[in-house]
């Protein structure tokens, strides 16, 4: 019997961050975030903090994401700029997701705004693929009030590739047959999971295009890149890729977010602004879970595609976010080598239930149990009026409030670029 042909959909909303920033506040009667020049990112008023999303209009002034806000208004003095406000980006998330999970037998979320369905075998209920992608969409944009764009192949890599192409709000295929025509007159920078270096190297080398790629000798390319690094971005070229969409584990056995950026961190001033929002979050899933974590990791990617990570056994269990940031700060520290990164990410691991700790003679437990405390009450004020309405003094003072970009998703079971 012949193996049936793959159906793979990537949903991608567009421009998530301020997407879901806009609608809450066209809901408000305010202007729409997406028609004037506008950006979500750090205080405008201490010009602190990094743009982690921005509109069309202020994308038109150079505004970039992943530049300083003080330098974005400097491009755009009129720029709107919103602080982010995880939670409602949380609760969106959730909820375009129900809507694609109605749809597909396997749905896998890819980060807080993709994610992958397997459509595979439901061609008798959903006989036109294209159509089934218009009605997702037009749903999405009716109930939620954003816009995705969704792309259809026979792999994931070929779907998400699909779904990159015009924006906003389109359907697009990239069969194996539209290659030649669709994906090789690309750019080679513009291949999934290329990085800078891996790019600047084929340019180097005479390799201008994917389809450049995909015509030259796999041990060519091994050579340039690397053995493994290698041979995956040329099988990739050639729109090969078996990796499978795969369901959310039910139980997660630990807690992760990662932030995935398009321009590099260079400082460890930066990196510490995203770890400390990272920890912050983790921090509060664990305290809503009533769970501490034992171990604690951090992780990122350079530009040369590979991905390093470290991790500790704590003395220790804790739920607490600054003795989580102080772990972390010290992880990343040991093993950085002042790369440039494309990502960074904090997972927590080895949980309990919380009900015993194990106290050492030297720590200070009033102090201890004032950080608790603090943790308790900013649960509880943003539980009940969003992120965006406390800071942590320690976030300010790490040189100012950070927009959160977090491709971030609960459990260990990624699926990462």
């Amino acid at each position: 019997m012949m193996e049936q042909e793959r159906l793979i959909f990537h949903v991608d909303v567009n421009s998530a961050f301020l997407s879901w920033e806009a609608v809450r506040r066209v809901k408000e009667g305010l202007p729409d975030l997406r028609e004037i020049p506008s950006a979500i990112g750090g205080d405008p008023r201490t010009r602190t903090g990094i743009v982690v999303a921005k509109s069309i209009p202020a994308k038109k002034y150079g505004v970039c994401t992943g530049e300083p806000v003080g330098m974005a208004l400097k491009k755009c003095p009129e720029l709107v700029v919103v602080p982010g406000d995880f939670s409602l980006f949380l609760r969106c998330s959730r909820a375009f997701k129900e809507i694609c999970a109605s749809y597909a037998p396997v749905m896998e979320s890819f980060s807080i705004d993709e994610v992958f369905l397997d459509m595979t075998g439901t061609s008798l209920l959903y006989p036109d693929p294209v159509a089934l992608a218009c009605e997702i969409k037009d749903k999405i944009h009716r109930e939620l009030g954003f816009t995705v764009n969704i792309g259809i192949s026979v792999n994931k890599l070929l779907a998400k590739m699909a779904s990159d192409f015009e924006k906003p709000d389109k359907v697009h295929t990239l069969f194996p047959e539209e290659i030649p025509t669709k994906m090789w007159p690309l750019p080679v920078g513009e291949l999934l999971f290329l990085g800078k270096a891996s790019r600047r190297k084929l340019e180097e080398a005479g390799i201008h295009t994917i389809g450049d790629l995909a015509h030259e000798d796999e041990s060519h390319i091994q050579m340039l890149l690397g053995t493994k690094n290698g041979h995956q971005l040329y099988q990739y070229s050639c729109g090969r890729d078996d990796s499978p969409v795969r369901a959310e584990a039910e139980e997660s056995k630990g807690l992760s977010v990662e932030t995935t950026f398009n321009e590099d961190l260079v400082s460890k001033e930066q990196v510490f602004q995203v770890l400390l929002a990272q920890c912050d979050i983790l921090a509060a899933r664990l305290r809503k879970k009533e769970k501490k974590c034992s171990c604690i990791a951090v992780s990122f990617r350079t530009l040369d595609f590979k991905n390093r990570s470290h991790q500790m056994t704590i003395e220790s269990a804790t739920d607490i976010t600054d003795e989580i940031f102080k772990y972390a700060q010290k992880l990343f520290l040991d093993f950085w080598k002042g790369q440039p990164l494309r990502l960074v990410g904090v997972s927590l691991t080895g949980l309990n239930d919380g009900m015993y700790e194990q106290m050492s003679m030297f720590e200070d437990t009033r102090d201890k149990e004032k950080r608790r405390k603090l943790d308790a009450a900013l649960d509880s004020i943003r539980l009940k009026y969003g992120n965006d309405k406390v800071t942590r003094a320690s976030i300010m003072n790490s040189s100012g409030r950070i927009g959160r970009k977090a491709k971030a998703e609960n459990g260990l079971d990624k699926h990462r670029t």
